[in-house]
């Protein structure tokens, strides 16, 4: 499941990362979310589909459970009632994923410039990195509503590179979706997977530099401490 480099890893001048899943440990309050809506409203979820909405946007999303369930499915209601629950579920701390905060502040007392690309929208994005005191930690913040083309398009990555002033190729990006990796090597990044609910393909753990078990691995891999 893991990879890691044979040497360390390139020379990076920003970090970009994914946000639930990979900063936030969010996915899994919002799985069970997923599943108890869904069934709410008449619906039974499936593994297999809930995972294959991980790191989508709201379009792929739509279409995916429309696949699944036929056009009756009524999208835009249950959309709401996710977003609804998971806001009053977020209404108190935000939890952030292991090692998180520790990278980031070396990152940052380095001062390598950070930035957050995100399928999410602008005020699900702004809302959960406040309510995670992460906010005021990234130079910019690209969100569904800053692309006219979601991951696995990379676009979003590309994005936050232009804003952060830097080359693409001298970014490292970090992901825990297949559709994230996508995006972020299609865009010519150091691409770090550090998966949350989803296991690597063979062909996404392909386009990774690594594949680690957790921030705090890449924490030790980046600075070799």
């Amino acid at each position: 499941m893991f990879k890691t480099p044979d040497t360390s890893l390139k020379p990076f001048s920003a970090v970009i990362f994914d946000m639930d899943g990979t900063l936030l440990d969010t996915e899994a309050v919002f799985r069970e979310i997923v599943f108890d809506v869904a069934r709410d409203l008449g619906f039974e979820m499936t593994d297999t589909i809930q995972l294959s909405m991980v790191g989508s946007s709201h379009e792929a999303t739509n279409r995916l459970l429309v696949e699944a369930y036929g056009v009756s499915f009524p999208y835009e209601l249950f959309n709401d009632h996710c977003r609804t629950h998971m806001h009053e579920r977020m209404a108190g701390v935000v939890p952030v994923k292991h090692g998180a905060r520790d990278f980031i502040d070396e990152l940052r007392g380095r001062g390598i410039p950070l930035a957050v690309a995100t399928s999410s929208r602008s005020v699900h994005a702004h809302t959960h990195l406040g309510g995670a005191g992460l906010l005021s930690m990234f130079e910019t913040i690209v969100t569904r509503e800053d692309v006219t083309n979601p991951k696995p398009h990379p676009e979003p990555y590309l994005m936050a590179a232009s804003r952060l002033g830097i080359d693409p190729l001298h970014c490292l990006a970090v992901e825990d979706s297949h559709a994230g990796v996508r995006a972020a090597a299609a865009a010519g990044m150091q691409t770090i997977m550090v998966p949350d609910l989803l296991h690597p393909s063979e062909e996404v753990a392909e386009l990774c530099a690594a594949v680690l078990e957790s921030l705090e691995s890449l924490h030790h891999l980046a600075f070799r401490r």
